[in-house]
């Protein structure tokens, strides 16, 4: 009899401390935050299909065809405190905007790729990373997340979101 209470009480501890641990392990796992490699989209909608045209034709340098999908009327959303941060509400001030950071970068500004497309009925969020140089040293090297509202084939919204502002408000100054 008292081996089987001696038994009785190794195993209880035993378990115990099994749970115990497992339950730590759970916490512990629950606490982890996992990041996976997205996974390329498919492009079957309209508007994912433009954002794409959109993001090749910047890579390309193709006016004529980026004029051709953003809307005259575009509300663009720069983030940051620098000197192209804020609000743009026409394409011509995208144009100007962009013609100004490729003037301030020597023309080195480039979309270097195009990690991840998602949608969501006319919005596409999209995972993209922008390179850069200046003549005087500054380098640019940040992912951003921008999203896109399409309407009848044409952009007419766009918000950035940077993945380090502090990076783009440093390299674009005041």
């Amino acid at each position: 009899m008292k081996t089987h209470a001696i038994l009785h009480f190794i195993f209880g501890t035993i378990l115990t401390g099994s749970l115990t641990l497992a339950s730590q392990t759970s916490a512990q796992q629950t606490n982890q935050l996992t990041i996976n490699q997205a996974k390329p989209t498919t492009m079957n909608s309209q508007p994912a299909q433009t954002v794409k045209n959109f993001l090749t034709a910047v890579q390309k340098g193709d006016n004529q065809t980026l004029a051709a999908l953003i809307h005259p009327d575009i509300q663009w959303n720069q983030p940051g405190t620098n000197r192209f941060s804020g609000q743009k509400t026409s394409s011509a001030a995208v144009f100007h905007m962009v013609g100004d950071m490729f003037a301030a970068t020597a023309n080195t500004l480039s979309l270097a790729d195009i990690k991840q497309i998602t949608v969501n009925g006319n919005k596409v969020a999209c995972l993209v990373r922008w390179k850069a140089a200046q003549p005087g040293g500054g380098v640019l090297d940040v992912n951003n997340i921008d999203v896109y509202t399409v309407e009848n084939g044409k952009i007419v919204e766009a918000t950035v979101y940077s993945e380090d502002i502090a990076q783009e408000d440093g390299f674009w100054g005041k």
